[in-house]
């Protein structure tokens, strides 16, 4: 898991889930319920506002689905979902192959 945080709190330890504006998870074989499911419902109850889970497809190019959260019903709505490079605009913009990284 990564996370983006706001600018300013970084130096606070521990960080706090209200300092994160965005999770990138890593399903990784394993863990998928628990990517999927657990840790999902886990960030929305904390208020994270974005949720990224990056997914290798069959093909071996990554699949990465977004998601941004309902702050009324505290669950995520689905967003985009990209493969191989991530161009989004929310909640910055930015522009990832991941073939390269």
């Amino acid at each position: 898991m990564e996370a983006v945080h706001r600018a300013g709190p970084i130096d606070l330890t521990p960080t706090r889930p209200d300092h994160v504006l965005l999770v990138v998870e890593v399903v990784s074989p394993g863990s998928e319920t628990t990517d999927r499911v657990v840790k999902v419902n886990q960030y929305a109850e904390a208020r994270i506002p974005f949720y990224w889970r990056v997914e290798q497809a069959a093909t071996g190019v990554p699949v990465i689905y977004t998601y941004v959260l309902d702050p009324a019903t505290r669950a995520y709505r689905d967003g985009e979902m990209f493969t191989g490079v991530i161009k989004a605009a929310a909640p910055f913009s930015v522009a990832v192959d991941l073939g390269t990284v």
